[in-house]
């Protein structure tokens, strides 16, 4: 564990010694913070050059506005979004975009509030929820959403809420938000009560006036509606997200697509042949679309 996350950690624990409540509100903060801007690989840099960079305005964390860098490459009809994960970036995918780009696809990929180009101070799930929905009005039905981590469980949230998107493609994705609050837990090392209230603070703050966000938080819970395909790729020797997530997302789904690999690990599985031909293959195979009404039942969950 690194200075930082020591500290935070100590302060977290000291809080819930004198209380749950003063615990979980020092924790809070900690949850949605981003320590550090991952860089730009080398082999990536060509890619994030040629792209066109744009950007759309979400409300963010303080819902004072952020402006978040969109990327965009080819031309074609058919829309691909690439959403990455916690503490990623868009140019984690620069591999999956040539190669889509040049099947004929137009591909687009964002860095969330906190990541990448985009200024902020902090982020959470409801930010990947925003900026998705944006560029689909932007661009109108989504062909596919690819999302890696925490851009998957975001992903199949913003699905299951009704985006417009004919496929769903998730790389070592979270079932929940749950497991997400027990590893910051594990990694603060502070007790079940201080995380029962951080749980409950996690719910008030983010999603005010919800009786269960929790619920709506869960694609273990909530399948994708009927019509929207799933590909589910997984590494078995994961160490960020455990591999059991992926049975969990897909007992949900029963038909969705499964790809085990082995030895990738959680993010070097991005830039494998194994995902990089499951994809291509998976996206050009054609759907029929769904009605308009797919969202209906997820209307209950809709933030207000």
């Amino acid at each position: 564990m690194d200075l930082a996350l020591s500290t935070a950690g100590a302060l977290v624990r000291t809080g819930g010694r004198l209380s749950p409540e003063l615990g979980a509100a020092v924790a809070l903060p900690f949850f949605a913070r981003i320590a550090r801007t991952r860089p730009v690989n080398a082999g990536a840099q060509d890619t994030m050059w040629a792209a066109r960079r744009s950007t759309v305005r979400i409300p963010g964390l303080t819902r004072r506005g952020v402006d978040v860098v969109v990327y965009e490459w080819g031309a074609g009809d058919d829309v691909m979004v690439l959403a990455h994960g916690w503490d990623g970036r868009a140019s984690q995918f620069a591999v999956l975009v040539r190669d889509l780009v040049a099947e004929g696809y137009r591909v687009v990929a964002f860095d969330a509030p906190a990541h990448g180009d985009t200024i902020a101070r902090g982020s959470y799930l409801i930010d990947w929820l925003d900026i998705l929905e944006a560029i689909r009005r932007r661009f109108g039905r989504l062909h596919t959403v690819v999302g890696h981590s925490f851009g998957g469980l975001a992903t199949l949230v913003a699905a299951a809420d009704g985006l417009l998107v004919d496929r769903v493609v998730t790389v070592a994705a979270p079932a929940d938000a749950d497991l997400l609050l027990q590893q910051f837990q594990a990694m603060l090392r502070f007790d079940d009560r201080t995380a029962a209230a951080l749980r409950a603070h996690f719910a008030e703050h983010y999603f005010p006036g919800h009786r269960d966000p929790f619920a709506r938080l869960s694609p273990a819970r909530r399948p994708l509606p009927r019509g929207v395909r799933l590909l589910a790729v997984h590494d078995e020797g994961d160490r960020v997200v455990p591999f059991g997530e992926l049975t969990r997302i897909t007992d949900a789904n029963p038909a969705a697509e499964v790809v085990e690999t082995r030895g990738l690990g959680h993010n070097r599985v991005l830039e494998s042949d194994v995902f990089l031909d499951a994809v291509l293959e998976f996206v050009a195979v054609p759907v029929t679309v769904p009605e308009p009404a797919q969202a209906e039942a997820a209307a209950q969950f809709s933030r207000p």
